[in-house]
């Protein structure tokens, strides 16, 4: 013998597993009966098991595995399960990770110094929708709509709570939106904090507020009060593609996407075309720089980052096509220079396009959800998969321990604060002396 050498099989069993429990039941002396109880690891209730259940959810939650197509692998497998209970295991009872889904959106809000956000068609029931994502490197939560305004994602960021306020972020929103200055009187007047839409409508309605732009101004100044009010930091940095529906509190913009309609451009000529080169490459030196300033914010550099971005907006190039594109971002000179006062904020959206990509693949594969239980589940497993990729947490094990009620893995929202804890981020008055 000269010893023993390794050698390594990985294997996977998959195999259907049912167990037939005979229980026992005694008459009571005084009336009534007791019925022996089921073993510890049998959810009460339900007449699967736990690594099914997590399993029909990881398939179709992560994999991206059709209902039919999951059904019909779970027949070849041997589980006598049908269609509809297979439906049922997908959206019903799913109250505990909806719950977690909110707490994990409200501990991102309030641990966040920024959140980028996005959106994508997300059809429902034959019509088209949309779905918003918001959230950083720590979260991530999607939320289905049937709009995309700027009413909808204040709501996106409430969650299923919503908190309306009136204090002064939603009276500097009234005043920036030229809401009429009798409308606001009246507003001030009275309560000024209401829990739920019912309560709110009811108000609008006492004050006699019907017209829609009212109607819709009010609600947005209102939210954005109540999200202040519910411990969102008012100095949250909003990161998007530069839609004008996320554009609250401190908003940046995307230099990916403020660059964009220049790299779509056809040229008319060679001219042309060298122009818009050279165009490009003075965004991308700038870019550049302000990436570097990322890493190492100075006070001193940003006069000169400045003058730069003015130099590169205001030149006239002899095309109008380039003067819009240049005048576009010239218009967006705050949002897009944000980094120079909060360094940590990125200058890209790629995180949330990223994120949303997700619902892209879904909807190429799925097509859209029929029912309000499954779009709400659609979002609630979404949210919790790439929350749960963002801290480093095995989804198997996540779901392991929720459908089993284990209680042994931290909350995610836990996860969260925790890891924001950890960070200690610089402030930036700190950063820039």
């Amino acid at each position: 013998l000269k010893g023993y050498e390794p050698y390594v099989v990985q294997e996977l069993a998959i195999e259907a597993k049912a167990t037939r429990y005979l229980r026992a039941r005694y008459a009571l002396p005084g009336g009534g009966s007791v019925l022996a109880s089921l073993p510890a690891d049998v959810l009460p209730g339900s007449h699967y098991g736990p690594n099914l259940i997590c399993y029909v959810l990881d398939q179709h939650h992560h994999a991206h595995v059709t209902q039919p197509l999951l059904l019909e692998q779970l027949h070849d497998f041997g589980i006598d399960i049908s269609a509809g209970q297979l439906s049922r295991l997908l959206t019903e009872n799913q109250e505990a990770f909806h719950q977690e889904k909110d707490e994990v959106r409200a501990a991102g809000l309030a641990t966040a110094s920024y959140i980028g956000t996005d959106d994508t068609g997300a059809r429902h029931q034959g019509h088209n929708g949309y779905c918003t994502v918001i959230g950083n490197d720590l979260f991530a939560c999607f939320a289905s709509r049937d709009s995309k305004s700027r009413l909808n994602f204040l709501e996106v960021l409430h969650g299923s709570q919503r908190w309306y306020a009136i204090n002064d972020i939603a009276l500097a929103y009234w005043k920036e939106q030229a809401l009429s200055a009798a409308l606001v009187e009246q507003l001030r007047q009275g309560p000024q904090e209401f829990a739920g839409a019912s309560a709110w409508q009811a108000r609008l309605a006492e004050l006699a507020i019907s017209g829609d732009r009212h109607v819709r101004l009010a609600t947005e100044g209102a939210l954005l009060g109540g999200l202040i009010a519910r411990g969102v930091p008012p100095t949250l940095v909003v990161l998007s593609d530069g839609a004008p529906q996320f554009d609250l509190l401190l908003h940046a913009s995307c230099w990916v996407h403020a660059e964009r309609p220049l790299a779509r451009m056809v040229p008319h000529n060679d001219a042309h075309r060298h122009v818009i080169e050279q165009v490009r490459e003075h965004i991308w030196q700038l870019y550049q720089d302000l990436k570097a300033y990322r890493q190492q914010p100075a006070a001193r550099a940003v006069p000169d980052l400045e003058a730069r971005f003015a130099a590169l907006c205001n030149q006239r190039t002899g095309y109008p096509n380039i003067d819009a594109v240049l005048k576009e971002i010239r218009d967006h000179q705050r949002d897009l220079l944000r980094v120079l006062e909060r360094p940590e904020v990125p200058l890209h959206n790629n995180a949330s396009e990223s994120d949303i990509r997700e619902y892209v693949k879904k909807r190429k594969i799925s097509g859209g959800t029929r029912s309000t239980a499954g779009r709400r589940c659609r979002d609630t497993f979404a949210s919790l998969k790439k929350t749960c990729r963002k801290l480093g947490i095995n989804f198997w094990t996540y779901l392991q321990d929720r459908v089993r009620g284990l209680g042994k893995m931290t909350r995610l929202a836990g996860r969260i604060r925790q890891r924001a804890a950890e960070k200690h981020p610089v402030p930036v008055e700190a950063v820039l002396v």
